[in-house]
């Protein structure tokens, strides 16, 4: 009963307690708040856009009205929004019609919204440690396929719910299954939502998440996206002095807030991904801010003249977590020093496919050159001097 209570004890500590720990720490360390703050920004800037290429992409195939009602559902808390910005897509549409307008609008909707994602998978990256964007045609046939996937995905939506909606209507008297298809109901918006954050969680780093990884992250996302819209929605009621006092342009900072915390739920859930495939290579003590650059270099040294020992006996490289066993140095530290190398150009990253599933390391040159002194000289002068 005790090594029982123990195994528990330990399977809980280690992947409910510590993945949940580090993530926090991490989300403080990495002033991921501050990436919401920037993607909120940039989300506002092209919500019409987005909205734009959604509604043109649907029209062309007879969705509109879906298109609309979704939008008037997810800002059910706001219609005054919802209003505002359906008319803004109307009139967008409109001028990108029209004369002048028709090349330089359909120009800079695409820019806005490629940028939008361009800085969605910039912050991913960041936090998933990938120092190397998609490539200009993956960027092309990704994000096009997305959008276009995207109407798709909402009528398919929308048309479940109503199927269901309207077996529930026949089948109130059932014992077993009204309840059933009741309760499938209420929960479809919480199964869509987590479904989209795990898909976001895995497309969106340019490297490979592991699905399961993204699974508990996405349905802790989804639910409090849920809770977040219960609240925002019932807050309306207290607010109302708030809308008394800025009347209709209330609806502005409400919305913003509803964005920032939004950005603040998603990137949590992806700090939370990035801890869970990571989670073996982390400790509760690990603290590497506070190393003197003495030891940074000493630990550099040693990850090189291990990545040239393997390539002089075969040119072929090794993924951090080889280089962590074999110099004993963390994992995660191994990970933070080789990137340092890289931009040094002392070490070469060799990806095994265009999404960096595996990151291997070899010499940026001849393993002769890669002495000690010219290693350490390459990492402390690496970067611009004043008056260059």
């Amino acid at each position: 009963m005790t090594k029982m209570l123990q195994k528990i004890t330990e399977f809980f500590k280690s992947n409910i307690v510590k993945p949940l720990v580090l993530a926090v720490r991490f989300f403080i360390d990495k002033r991921v708040m501050s990436q919401a703050s920037a993607l909120t920004y940039s989300t506002l800037l092209a919500t019409v856009p987005i909205l734009a290429v959604l509604f043109a992409i649907a029209r062309g195939f007879g969705y509109d009205k879906v298109i609309t009602h979704w939008v008037y559902s997810a800002l059910s808390a706001q219609p005054q929004v919802a209003e505002f910005i359906t008319s803004f897509v109307d009139n967008y549409l409109a001028h990108t019609k029209s004369g002048v307008f028709l090349g330089f609008g359909l120009l800079l909707m695409l820019y806005t919204v490629l940028m939008l994602v361009s800085n969605i998978e910039q912050t991913f990256n960041e936090i998933w440690n990938v120092r190397r964007p998609r490539t200009p045609l993956r960027i092309c046939t990704d994000y096009l396929a997305m959008f276009f996937l995207m109407p798709i995905f909402l009528v398919v939506i929308s048309g479940v719910s109503i199927f269901l909606a309207t077996i529930a209507k026949q089948m109130p008297d059932f014992l077993l299954l009204g309840p059933t298809m009741r309760l499938l109901i209420d929960s479809l918006p919480y199964i869509v939502m987590a479904a989209a954050f795990i898909a976001l969680y895995v497309f969106m780093p340019n490297t490979h998440v592991c699905l399961r990884h993204a699974i508990m992250p996405g349905i802790l996302a989804g639910v409090a996206m849920q809770g977040l819209q219960f609240v925002y929605i019932h807050a309306q009621v207290w607010l109302a002095s708030y809308n008394a006092i800025y009347g209709s342009f209330a609806a502005l900072p409400l919305f913003m807030l509803w964005v920032q915390l939004s950005w603040t739920i998603c990137l949590f859930g992806v700090q939370l991904t990035y801890i869970n495939q990571h989670k073996g290579e982390f400790d509760f003590s690990q603290d590497y801010s506070a190393l003197s650059h003495r030891c940074r270099m000493q630990l550099s040294v040693r990850i090189v003249e291990q990545v040239c020992q393997w390539f002089s006996e075969g040119p072929v490289g090794h993924s951090s977590i080889e280089i962590a066993q074999a110099t004993n140095i963390p994992a995660r530290l191994v990970e933070m020093l080789v990137g340092k190398l890289c931009h040094a150009h002392v070490l070469d990253e060799i990806n095994s496919d265009e999404k960096g599933g595996l990151v291997l390391y070899k010499p940026a040159e001849d393993v002769r050159r890669l002495t000690p002194d010219a290693i350490v000289e390459r990492l402390e002068t690496d970067g611009e001097n004043l008056g260059e």
